[in-house]
């Protein structure tokens, strides 16, 4: 074990400013066991055997001192880090170059299987600090000359015992081979085989060795856990009925993308919730103020990057909704831990395409919880929502009706002649929450086609152009408003919008000249509205609510192989 005492803060492990400052603007709040013991022993120049189950923080465990010794004006291979996946490899690549972001000129290039030579080849000789590699791709570059180690510092074996498994020893040998005596170890392994065992034995000088295993299942023990089967195609309307069925008082939208977390920010704005984006693209300040609106309830829904939510804890988040699988299980971890902070209870929801399904297992070994099935709500479910929503605010509201409520309703019913009965049915008409009680309401199908050919909801509307955009501050959900309050129309019946600089696209049944004259005299913020048909290029389509179509990525998980195989 190390004898280093876990730290409460990184300020307190010798990691210099330009990390502490990365650290801050990523979000990082306080060091996790396994970097509060690693950090400090790597800074210390020791090699260092870890014990880490995946989810624990152990890429910053030692990508942080790997950084802290780089000397950015050497044009040459630092530090190599081996994974035993292409996609662990892109993640940790990812990792150094978000920590070194005050790095200037530093470099960090991903080499693994699959993919052609020649650009590793260019990448090489223009010169990479930190190189992180599959051990077959590393291996291959080694025999071809293309990849020098006589200046390596440091040598970093993430999940080591998955890399044997997979077949990899002699490969690792090779490696080891070529690395010079004087380059720092750190080994990474969720287990301990004889394997890796002797690894650590044969090439590390008395290591520091750090066994912590997984805080996932003690941390996430107020968390439930659901995955929901849905297609791509469906999740829009899958989440929008999640929102009606649910007790949602604040939700964590998890995306992959930048763009993706706008246009969910975006789409869900124009069916009415108070959601907002927030990833890496938004300033410090503005994340604040997105923060800032989320705590203080002037915002239900964030839509977020996993960078970007790094380290978020408030208190009214209830709910998490990883809406596109995560990368890896580590990735889902931090997130679901979002919600159930300080003994909190709190939901984590999963959306997992047919395909994704199997892949659960490796989340559910991750954090020591069965991830339970659910299936989607029932149209009867979402009527019951919506009724029991509406019930909830009409109790809430009768406790603050005066007796002056109580005398206008009597002079109502005189003036109208209407019974009690009529009356409350007649202003219930005037509550947007009460009408939607009266629409139609569509069971989703619970497994999609092999193939899904359909148009979403903007087939069949006409689009049309709205004066004002960015610039001009115009935002979804206030058009939504207008467009209902004042056109009359549902939100249902509202498509896909689209904001630009100076003006705006929306989707809408073909609108009648009396309803076009009706918007022509509203107003938003302060701006008379202009709006006119704008017709589609001949030959385009409507944009749709699913993901484009092509063979999507393959995404591999550490697990039992069914034989050796090179990366």
């Amino acid at each position: 074990m190390s004898d280093t005492a876990p730290a409460r803060q990184f300020a307190d492990l010798g990691l210099p400013a330009h990390l502490l400052e990365a650290l801050n603007s990523l979000g990082y709040e306080t060091p996790s066991p396994i970097q509060a013991e690693a950090i400090p022993t790597l800074l210390a120049g020791k090699d260092l055997l870890g014990l880490a189950q995946t989810g624990t923080g152990k890429t910053a465990a030692f990508a942080l001192p790997v950084l802290a010794g780089i000397d950015v004006s050497l044009r040459a291979t630092q530090a190599l880090i081996l994974t035993p996946t292409r996609e662990l490899a892109l993640q940790v690549a990812e990792a150094f170059q978000r920590y070194a972001q005050n790095m200037r000129g530093f470099t960090v290039l991903a080499l693994y299987g699959g993919s052609a030579f020649a650009p590793q080849f260019k990448a090489l000789e223009r010169g990479a600090h930190v190189v992180v590699a599959t051990p077959g791709r590393l291996t291959d570059h080694l025999r071809r000359g293309s990849l020098k180690l006589q200046d390596l510092r440091y040598l970093a074996l993430d999940e080591a015992d998955e890399m044997l498994k997979m077949g990899f020893a002699d490969d690792l040998e090779a490696v080891f081979e070529e690395v010079p005596d004087t380059t720092q170890k750190a080994l990474f392994s969720a287990t301990m085989p004889p394997g890796v065992r002797n690894v650590a034995r044969n090439h590390m000088k008395e290591p520091a060795e750090i066994r912590l295993h997984s805080g996932a299942s003690s941390s996430l023990e107020t968390i439930t856990q659901k995955v929901w089967e849905v297609s791509n195609h469906h999740k829009l309307d899958a989440m929008t009925r999640l929102l009606e069925v649910e007790p949602v008082e604040a939700m964590i939208v998890f995306v992959r993308t930048k763009t993706a977390s706008l246009e969910l920010a975006e789409r869900l704005e124009a069916r009415g919730f108070a959601a907002a984006a927030l990833n890496g693209d938004l300033t410090q300040q503005l994340r604040e103020q997105v923060v800032d609106r989320l705590k203080r309830g002037l915002l239900d829904i964030v839509v977020a990057t996993d960078v970007a939510a790094r380290g978020l804890d408030v208190e009214r988040i209830t709910h998490v909704l990883n809406y596109d699988l995560p990368h890896d299980s580590e990735s889902y971890v931090h997130r679901i831990g979002r919600t159930g902070r300080a003994g909190r209870q709190g939901t984590a929801i999963l959306f997992a395409t047919p395909r994704e399904r199997r892949l659960l297992h490796v989340l559910e070994r991750a954090t020591g919880q069965k991830i339970e099935p659910q299936a989607l709500p029932t149209a009867d479910a979402v009527r019951s929502g919506r009724l029991n929503k509406l019930a909830s605010r009409l109790n809430d509201a009768r406790e603050q009706a005066t007796s002056l409520h109580q005398q206008l309703v009597s002079d109502l019913q005189e003036l109208t002649s209407l019974d009690a009965t009529e009356l409350a049915a007649a202003l219930l008409t005037l509550l947007p929450s009460a009408k939607t009680l009266l629409e139609p309401v569509a069971d989703l199908p619970s497994a999609p086609p092999r193939r899904e050919r359909e148009f979403d909801r903007d087939s069949g509307l006409t689009r049309y152009k709205v004066q004002g955009g960015r610039k001009t501050g115009l935002m979804p959900k206030p058009l939504v408003d207008v467009l209902v309050k004042v056109g009359g129309l549902q939100r249902q019946q509202i498509g896909h919008i689209k904001l630009f600089n100076e003006h705006t696209g929306v989707f809408l049944p073909t609108l009648d000249q009396a309803v076009i004259n009706r918007l022509a005299g509203a107003e938003i913020n302060g701006v008379t509205l202009q709006i006119k048909a704008w017709p589609l290029p001949e030959g385009e389509l409507p944009p749709r609510d699913r993901a484009p179509r092509g063979k999507p990525p393959r995404r591999e998980y550490a697990g039992k192989p069914k034989g050796p195989r090179k990366a």
